[in-house]
C-alpha cells in the first residue's frame, strides 16, 4: 500500500490566517449597507458554498444549491443582535441591489 508522505495538521496546529484577511476572505465577509428601511449585515455566499434551498424574499424565487447569493440581516434591529441574525434572509445578487 502507498505510503501518505505528506503532514496531517490538527485543526489547532493550522496557521492563524485571519491576522492578513485570508481566513475572512475564505470564509466570506461581512459588509455593512444602507439601504431605504435602514442599516444592514449583507455576506456574500460563493456557489460551493451555497448547499440548501432558499426563497429570495424580493422575488419569491428559489435559489438553488451551487447559486451564489447573499445573506442579510438588520443591523439596526431593536429586537437585539441574536434575533436580527436569526431573521437573517437569503438574497439573489441582483434582487439585494434592487432592494
Amino acid at each position: 500500500m502507498p505510503r501518505n508522505n505528506r503532514p496531517s495538521r490538527r485543526a489547532s496546529e493550522q496557521p492563524d490566517d485571519d491576522e492578513n484577511g485570508l481566513g475572512r476572505l475564505l470564509a466570506g465577509w461581512k459588509r455593512t449597507e444602507n439601504k431605504r428601511d435602514g442599516e444592514w449585515f449583507v455576506q456574500p455566499v460563493t456557489g460551493s458554498q451555497s448547499g440548501k434551498r432558499y426563497i429570495c424574499p424580493g422575488c419569491r424565487l428559489d435559489i438553488a444549491p451551487g447559486i451564489a447569493h447573499v445573506v442579510a440581516w438588520r443591523a439596526d434591529a431593536m429586537m437585539g443582535d441574536e434575533a436580527a441574525l436569526a431573521d437573517r434572509r437569503h438574497w439573489h445578487n441582483h434582487c439585494w441591489r434592487l432592494k
